[in-house]
């Protein structure tokens, strides 16, 4: 375990740490911004996570149908996902050109979001739901830990407009959509068709078809949030 005693750590960012089972005491915490997977924060004593999730909750009631096995309100979700995302896709197209390809504090453009969702949707719900083996689409985008991205088909290269990647998202939502027209509780329920190689997702074996749904929901809603939150920022410029 490293420790810091007496750091001045002022302005420091942590990307992509992991910080389980960390404790800081005696800190100095203003203006602070925490964004990712945290569950069990304590603080002053007082375990803050529950009112967190009931605050976005409310900010965002779409959280409720991402949690629910019912079809029905899956399909709800999906719907107000995709009209989320056409409304910020219709926000960009106002800003000043070139928006959609700005990063903002080193984060992702929105066109780099949209064509991690691209991936994603290989992934997690082509890949594991739908149990295909197919390349993936070229001008998706990994995050840099996936092993063999050229084995997978993607073009690291890729430098597509907007309006081509969002061509590629409407024909995988079409894909989610049809397949969500007909799916029961029963199926979603069952194991999932993971192909049996080595290819990614290497961790999606022994999920369910609900949970590999649910990574793709989680990372539509997630992504859309992190694109507004960095719209706004460039809408301040």
């Amino acid at each position: 375990m490293r420790r810091f005693d007496d750091e001045d750590l002022t302005g420091a960012e942590f990307r992509e740490c992991d910080l389980s089972w960390a404790r800081l005491v005696g800190v100095v915490m203003q203006d602070v911004e925490i964004d990712g997977l945290v569950t069990n924060l304590v603080v002053n004593g007082v375990e803050v996570m529950s009112y967190v999730e009931a605050e976005l909750d409310r900010r965002h009631p779409v959280r409720l149908l991402m949690r629910s096995d019912e079809p029905a309100d899956l399909r709800e979700e999906w719907r107000q996902l995709r009209k989320a995302w056409a409304t910020t896709a219709e926000r960009v197209g106002s800003m000043a050109e070139g928006s959609e390809f700005r990063s903002v504090d080193g984060e992702w453009s929105m066109v780099e979001t949209l064509r991690h969702l691209v991936f994603v949707h290989d992934s997690w719900f082509r890949r594991c739901v739908l149990g295909l083996t197919e390349p993936f689409t070229a001008i998706g985008l990994a995050t840099a830990f996936v092993p063999d991205q050229e084995g997978l088909g993607l073009d690291k290269d890729a430098r597509p407009a907007l309006g081509d990647v969002l061509g590629v998202r409407d024909r995988q939502a079409s894909e989610i959509e049809a397949w969500l027209a007909g799916v029961t509780p029963e199926q979603l329920a069952m194991p999932a068709p993971v192909p049996d190689d080595d290819r990614w997702p290497p961790y999606a074996k022994g999920r369910s078809v609900r949970q590999c749904l649910g990574t793709v929901l989680n990372e539509e809603w997630q992504h859309h949030g992190f694109c507004v939150r960095d719209l706004d920022k460039l809408g301040q410029d």
